[in-house]
This record gives C-alpha cells, sequence and structure tokens, in this order.
C-alpha cells in the first residue's frame, strides 16, 4: 500500500480540528497532567481508544451507529449519568474544607481508577462515536482506497494531541502552586460537566 501524504495530512488536520475542542477527556487529562499523576496512563487510555474508534470509523462501522438509534440513546443516557456524579465529585472537591490541601500532598488515586475514569469519559460519550465513527469515517469514505492513510492521519492527531496536552500540563504546575487555584479548577471542571451531562440528557429525551 502506497504512502499518501495529501490525505494523511488531511486526516491529521480534521482530527486535530474535532478533538482539540474542549471535552470531557481534555479536561480530565488536562487535570492528571498538571498534577502530575498517571499521566502516561491517561494519555494511553485515551490516544489508544481513538484510534480503535478511528480505525472503526474508517472501517465503516459509522453505518451501524446511524441504524442503532437505540443504542445510541442508551449511551446518552449512560454518558449523562457519568458526567453528572463526576461533576458533582469535582464540585465536592472544590468547595470542601479538605480541597485546600495542596494537590502535590494529597493521596495520589490509585492508576486503576485513574484508568477506568479515563476509559468512561470516552467510551461513556456518545459524542466520541458521532465525531470519529460517524463524521470522521464519512469524511474518510471520500477518499476511497486512500481513505486508510486519511485515518492514519487522524490517529496520529490524537496520539500527538494526547501526549502534548498531558505531559505539556506540567507547564502549568506553577499557577497550582496554591491549593486555591485547584479549587478553582475544579470549579471549572464540575460546570463543564454537569452542563455537559444536562446536555446528553436532553438529548437523549429528544432522540
Amino acid at each position: 500500500m502506497t504512502f499518501s501524504p495529501a490525505p494523511t495530512m488531511a486526516g491529521f488536520a480534521f482530527g486535530l480540528s474535532l478533538i482539540v475542542a474542549i471535552g470531557a477527556q481534555n479536561a480530565y487529562v488536562l487535570r492528571q497532567g498538571i498534577a502530575r499523576k498517571h499521566v502516561l496512563g491517561v494519555v494511553l487510555v485515551c490516544a489508544l481508544s481513538d484510534v480503535v474508534l478511528i480505525g472503526a470509523g474508517v472501517a465503516g462501522a459509522g453505518l451501524l451507529v446511524d441504524k442503532a438509534p437505540g443504542a445510541l440513546k442508551f449511551a446518552y443516557w449512560g454518558g449523562a449519568a457519568f458526567l453528572i456524579a463526576y461533576g458533582m465529585l469535582s464540585a465536592r472537591r472544590a468547595f470542601a474544607p479538605k480541597a485546600m490541601e495542596d494537590e502535590s500532598d494529597a493521596t495520589p488515586a490509585r492508576i486503576g481508577t485513574v484508568v477506568a475514569t479515563a476509559l468512561a469519559l470516552t467510551w461513556l460519550n456518545p459524542h466520541v462515536y458521532l465525531d470519529t465513527v460517524v463524521l470522521l469515517g464519512s469524511v474518510a469514505a471520500t477518499y476511497d482506497a486512500a481513505r486508510v492513510w486519511f485515518g492514519v492521519g487522524a490517529a496520529a492527531a490524537s496520539i500527538v494531541w494526547f501526549t502534548a496536552l498531558g505531559f505539556g500540563a506540567r507547564l502549568l504546575k506553577p499557577a497550582f502552586a496554591k491549593p486555591i487555584a485547584w479549587r478553582w479548577l475544579d470549579g471549572v471542571i464540575a460546570a463543564f460537566m454537569l452542563a455537559l451531562g444536562a446536555t446528553l440528557a436532553v438529548q437523549a429525551t429528544n432522540s
């Protein structure tokens, strides 16, 4: 299979356009990166999950998603429940007195818990399927035989983005030297997660 640079670059650019937008995944990766806790595990889970989903989209799995509205509605409800629960936990960290503790001194979460959270934020979010499987898969199909290289470019974009976000977030560490900064971060994450969860619930009701 001959390498096709144009579809690969197009896939890379399109993949970045989808993934760089603020989302539940990015917010979680950013927080773990700033805290420097199990960053590699989170980056691997998010990047490899995207690679799998992009591969499914390029292979044509988007047609199955379009023909299974019941399954998609279930995904909306599941994603809404998880995001609201996670948002409430973030709000608790933001407003509880113990949240004033320095994050660097706090007991780190176990790798299993961190990985499970990253998996849930990825696979329970129906927007991930709509973006990577349906939308990206549809665009990839326009490249016919070169659609594989389009998918390779999109997958590379995910790997580059999550790696940069996870390990680059440590540059923000000085800004979070004070505990109050962590409370603000958790407050913003809580608001975002709760709003996204409510949005998914509304979409599930209307679908």
